[in-house]
């Protein structure tokens, strides 16, 4: 039995597959599980420096949830268990909620991305399509809203208004469209989409690990922060860097006009 979620090591760069496309890539329990432990090994490893996230085929990326194996009972139980359960859990596909990385993680979108599938992709850094792809927060439509980061992150990611067209719609967009918003940084052909995420990945493994890190740390907490707490922020995450080896290799690198040997220290 093929396996739902591949792991696949490429130098410094890991490419994860969801392997369903006969289920349009959507996640049942089993798999959404695996996807999690997928995403703790690759924080913990120190020689994993950037990800790809993909879904195998050339019809979906993620569809979401596997409906046919999930329910939305938890929705209706009291409160206390919900947020055992879920709120305080990892979310859809494994790092939607609860779980932080300061790597950066590219997803390349295969074809369609709906409601949770959306949000994984919401949950990355850097998003990468293919001209068929398809976005939409299908929620709306049955009753329910998004509930893996979808009503916070779009906003930051297309604006407000962008975001309550999609989520109070419920309507898909296409590609074009999903550029024009910034939902996507590149619209890439199909055949290509992989090989492209994987040699920007690639790129982004070359550079200075810990800078992306406390970069990515003040980007994002830097959100929710009046900008003067903000650009503190970011000053003592610079002074916090000039602390370490990887500013002294590449200063000295740039002096001496070589390339740079990052250690992530």
């Amino acid at each position: 039995m093929a396996e739902d979620i591949l792991y696949e090591r490429q130098g410094r760069v890991r490419l994860i597959t969801i392997n369903r496309a006969d289920q349009m890539n959507s996640l049942d329990f089993a798999a959404n599980d695996r996807l999690t432990e997928i995403w703790r090994e690759f924080a913990a490893d120190d020689e994993a420096r950037a990800a790809v996230i993909t879904g195998a085929g050339n019809k979906a990326f993620c569809a979401g949830a596997d409906l046919k194996t999930y329910t939305i009972d938890y929705a209706t139980r009291p409160a206390a268990e919900f947020r055992e359960k879920y709120t305080d859990g990892t979310g859809f596909g494994g790092i939607t909620r609860g779980l932080d990385i300061d790597k950066p993680i590219v997803a390349a979108i295969n074809g369609f991305a709906i409601s949770g599938g959306l949000e994984l992709a919401e949950a990355c850094d850097i998003r990468f399509c293919s001209p068929n792809a398809e976005f939409a927060h299908q929620d709306i439509n049955w009753g329910f809203h998004p509930c893996d980061g979808g009503c916070v992150r779009l906003p930051q990611i297309v604006g407000l208004g962008n975001a309550m067209e999609m989520i109070l719609s419920g309507e898909r967009i296409d590609a074009e469209h999903a550029h024009r918003i910034g939902l996507v940084n590149r619209v890439i052909p199909i055949t290509e989409l992989v090989s492209k995420s994987l040699e920007f990945a690639d790129m982004l493994a070359s550079r200075a690990p810990l800078a992306q890190r406390y970069a990515k740390q003040v980007i994002l907490r830097a959100l929710d922060m009046p900008v003067a707490d903000a650009l503190k922020l970011e000053s003592r995450s610079f002074y916090d860097l000039g602390q370490t080896e990887d500013i002294k290799e590449g200063t000295t690198a740039f002096r001496e006009k070589r390339p740079t040997d990052f250690k992530g220290r």
